[in-house]
């Protein structure tokens, strides 16, 4: 089967600052300026992130008397469509907000300003998991060591409306955030730029993304900060210098010009990240559409990116269902492994629903094993595992003003005994018996409901943010000294030969993904990516070999070595992207191809491996392709 690819730029007509709003799994992106048909904010759709098209623009000009409209940002809350923009005369710059009951509009302002400052661009809305709401944006610095332009955040306290007390998040402070050396609108001063804000949270910590410096310079990208928490004093720590440590996003000369001002959003499997951004067309004439995986390996954030060449397309569920319907009684979706992640937005088919429910539930009918549902006369999702006897249920208050007759996005996840539910970003989790295959279901029980954009992909991510081994599913084999502690799997140094950690898999093809490093010993780690009961192989060991660190790739038949980069360091969390098909498998370093090899038979699990050595795996993922 020949693998799907995708190459930048998406669409060759300007599309600059795009933001891009996942709703009812249709992608739905919004751009900077002036569309064809005269209104402002182009809107394109999209089925899968890389096919995309024209949708007309989104909004008449409020104001008539601006000629900049940027950077628009749009949420989609409670059956309402909010789009944050800024807009002005490019010396002076407010930020406002519009509305639309549909994503493709037409919007329509609200008549309220935002911001206080004078000069105030690039809105982002951050909502917490406890539903608190944080809008960051970009502004002016004057007095700050190096004048120019940072980033703030400030509470909001409803949409429309600003604590009014932000606080600086991100300002300028290396050469190469340097916009212009003497730039002569603001009197001839060494002018810095750090704009673009966007906010992404993992293992409870706070990464905010941002471009900064001029796209004409090739030290020009994008870069990130990092934070334990929101309200913490303080800036966030800068991640990137532009000297010693580069942008994760930046410049290729002679290739790609101007690569910034990035949104980011899951890609159609609901697993994988994407980072959305445009880049100057070869010309120059415009900013292009463009998109590369977003991913983590520990503490360092990544875009593996810019991409010049075809890159492999975005992975697609295992089931899908856009379109949807309505809902009367139970309906079965599919038959599931222990692992996976489903997606769907349901709602009430009337306003009032009287005493019925509708969600999810997992198990055959008569015989559930789980129930999550949204149950209006209670004000709550209700989640209830039947058999479970003295666990009880888990309950999620949802706000006084939810709207039953909307669409409100439902997100489950199980794996092995630990499983978690967002309802609209708030999430609930808990611990469950892993009782093997079932069956997913959709429910409206004593009403009538709709789903739409239902996505559900088999495979698993583990974090090891909590719990142990047995509860995530993993098999210690051939000796001790694995566990779970300081949000990483850890093997403590030893003199074993052969110490495996495993989890089951029951696809023949799949993507693997691992971030892994070497905290102490002499000895190396690796992982066996298809380990089944016909053989063992291959073995893909990270050691010190001539010249260097590489990749061996150890089989029936001998080995051979991937080498990695020159300055590759064990010690920090490095991340290897597998894709296996049928019999063989690619293997990428951090979006670098190393190599291309066979796999023996079919794989039951993979495994973790470390000899003579203290190592921890930050992350593993495993997500089923299509054969």
């Amino acid at each position: 089967m020949r693998e799907a690819t995708y190459l930048n730029p998406l669409y060759l007509r300007p599309f600059p600052d795009p933001f891009v709003l996942k709703h009812c799994g249709v992608y739905w992106g919004y751009a900077t300026g002036r569309w064809g048909d005269g209104r402002c904010f182009g809107i394109m759709r999209s089925p899968d992130l890389v096919r995309w098209e024209e949708c007309g623009g989104a909004l008449d000009p409020p104001l008539p008397e601006a000629t900049c409209y940027w950077a628009p940002e749009v949420r989609y809350e409670n059956g309402q469509f909010l789009m944050y923009y800024s807009v002005g005369d490019e010396e002076r710059m407010e930020i406002r907000v519009a509305a639309s009951d549909r994503p493709d509009g037409p919007f329509a302002d609200c008549g309220r300003r935002l911001t206080s400052e004078e000069f105030a661009i690039d809105p982002h809305v951050f909502v917490d998991d406890d539903g608190a709401r944080y809008l960051f944006y970009a502004t002016d610095f004057l007095t700050h060591t190096h004048v120019g332009t940072g980033t703030v955040c400030d509470r909001m306290l409803d949409h429309w409306t600003l604590a009014g007390r932000p606080r600086p998040v991100t300002r300028a402070r290396y050469d190469w955030h340097v916009y212009d050396p003497q730039r002569a609108a603001k009197g001839g001063v060494r002018w810095h730029t750090v704009e673009g804000p966007f906010v992404l949270k993992r293992k409870a910590r706070y990464f905010q993304m941002f471009s900064a410096g001029n796209w004409q310079n090739p030290s020009y990208g994008v870069c990130y900060a990092v934070a334990g928490g929101l309200d913490e004093p303080g800036e966030w720590t800068q991640a990137c210098d532009g000297a010693r440590v580069l942008p994760i996003l930046r410049t290729v000369p002679g290739r790609v010009v101007g690569p910034g001002h990035n949104s980011a959003v899951r890609g159609p499997d609901n697993r994988q990240m994407f980072c959305v951004y445009h880049r100057w067309a070869e010309d120059q004439s415009g900013r292009l559409l463009a998109i590369d995986r977003l991913d983590w390996a520990g503490d360092r954030l990544l875009v593996l990116g810019p991409s010049l060449t075809p890159r492999p397309a975005p992975l697609a569920p295992g089931v899908a269902d856009v379109a949807g319907g309505e809902l009367v009684g139970r309906r079965s979706v599919a038959t599931l492994p222990a692992a996976f992640v489903a997606e769907v937005s349901l709602r009430a088919a009337q306003a009032e629903v009287g005493g019925g429910a509708y969600g999810v539930s997992l198990g055959d009918e008569g015989d559930e094993t789980l129930r999550c549902l949204i149950r209006p006369r209670q004000q709550s999702l209700i989640v209830t595992r039947p058999g479970e006897e003295g666990r009880g249920e888990l309950r999620l208050d949802l706000p006084g003003d939810f709207r039953y007759d909307v669409f409100h996005l439902l997100r489950l996840e199980v794996n092995g005994g630990m499983a978690s539910l967002e309802l609209d970003g708030r999430p609930l989790r808990w611990r469950q018996r892993g009782d093997g295959p079932r069956h997913f279901a959709l429910i409206a029980d004593g009403t009538t409901a709709a789903y739409a954009g239902l996505a559900l992909t088999e495979g698993w991510e583990d974090l090891f943010t909590e719990g142990d081994l047995e509860e995530w599913g993993w098999r210690v084999e051939g000796g001790g000294g694995w566990r779970i502690a300081d949000r990483r799997l850890l093997h403590s140094d030893g003199d074993g030969a052969h110490v495996t950690v495993s989890k089951g898999v029951a696809w023949g093809s799949y993507e693997l993904v691992v971030n892994a490093r070497l905290d102490g010993g002499e000895g190396h780690y690796g992982f066996y990516p298809a380990r089944g009961a016909e053989g063992w192989w291959p073995l893909l060991t990270v050691e010190r070999a001539e010249g260097g660190w590489a990749v061996l790739v150890k089989g029936p038949t001998g080995e051979r070595a991937w080498p990695l980069p020159s300055d590759f360091d064990p010690g920090v969390d490095q991340q290897f992207r597998l894709r296996k098909r049928g019999e063989s498998f690619t293997l990428e370093w951090e979006g670098a191809l190393l190599g291309e090899a066979e796999c023996v038979g079919r794989p039951e699990c993979v495994a973790l491996y470390a000899h003579q050595a203290a190592a921890s795996f930050e992350m593993v993922r495993v997500t089923a392709m299509a054969e």
